[in-house]
């Protein structure tokens, strides 16, 4: 299907609209910025106009991914490092992870193909909360603990008030975090503006969605009941 006929059938705009949004190179294919107006979409390929990913015909699937630390969360990446989709080795669609993990940071993301859904949960008025088991190298105190619910000034922004509970105060403690955003290594960020390096840090939930026993690199589909929570919440 035609480019901007794609776009329109997604009731993104119409086909002349669609043209020139194209023009300003506000559409990417595959992470790329398309460059040809004529461009016939392929079956598999990820559409994104103005950042936003927009639905193909192709079937909706959702997957939840225990990612492991050592790949990045992205389609492709410029140093041919290893990426999520490496993993995703039996799913027949292409799909694209809904958020990002960092590099060494582990746990629970959400791969699908339905850009609505991806949409929803990313937009920034929404307040799902992502949870995190951190190791960090230090005794954290209580008073420090409550500094991270009330807020911390990561670098010019102060964050959004956060869940937080020390499982463990040692010299290395372990805390379980819950923040409601998701600016850039923000968890690590936070505990950083407290003088604690993040040793090990894993994602175990976003909102009701668990990552219960899943193995590291493994994958499973989401339940109905999952898929309409993360549509509705």
């Amino acid at each position: 299907m035609r480019i901007n006929k794609y776009i329109a059938s997604a009731g993104v705009c119409s086909r002349r609209r669609a043209d020139e949004l194209i023009a300003q190179g506000r559409v990417k294919v595959n992470g790329a910025v398309l460059k040809e107006p004529g461009y016939d979409v392929q079956a598999g390929d990820l559409v994104q106009v103005d950042g936003r990913y927009i639905e193909g015909s192709e079937k909706l699937v959702y997957y939840a991914l225990n990612k492991p630390a050592g790949y990045v969360t992205t389609t492709s990446d410029e140093h041919d490092r290893p990426t999520v989709l490496d993993l995703m080795t039996e799913v027949d669609v292409r799909v694209f992870p809904v958020g990002r993990l960092d590099y060494e940071t582990t746990g629970l993301l959400i791969m699908t193909n339905d850009g609505a859904l991806a949409n929803h949960i990313t937009h920034p008025s929404k307040k799902v909360f992502k949870t995190y088991v951190a190791d960090i190298d230090g005794e954290i105190s209580l008073a420090q603990a409550e500094r991270l619910r009330k807020g911390v000034d990561i670098g010019g922004y102060t964050t959004r008030p956060a869940r937080v509970e020390i499982i463990k105060q040692a010299s290395v403690s372990r805390v379980r975090i819950s923040i409601s955003e998701g600016r850039n290594r923000q968890v690590r960020r936070m505990f950083a503006a407290l003088g604690f390096n993040v040793i090990y840090l894993q994602r175990v939930s976003i909102g009701n969605v668990m990552l219960g026993h899943l193995h590291e690199g493994h994958y499973r589909r989401l339940s109905a009941e999952e898929v309409d929570y993360l549509k509705n919440c």
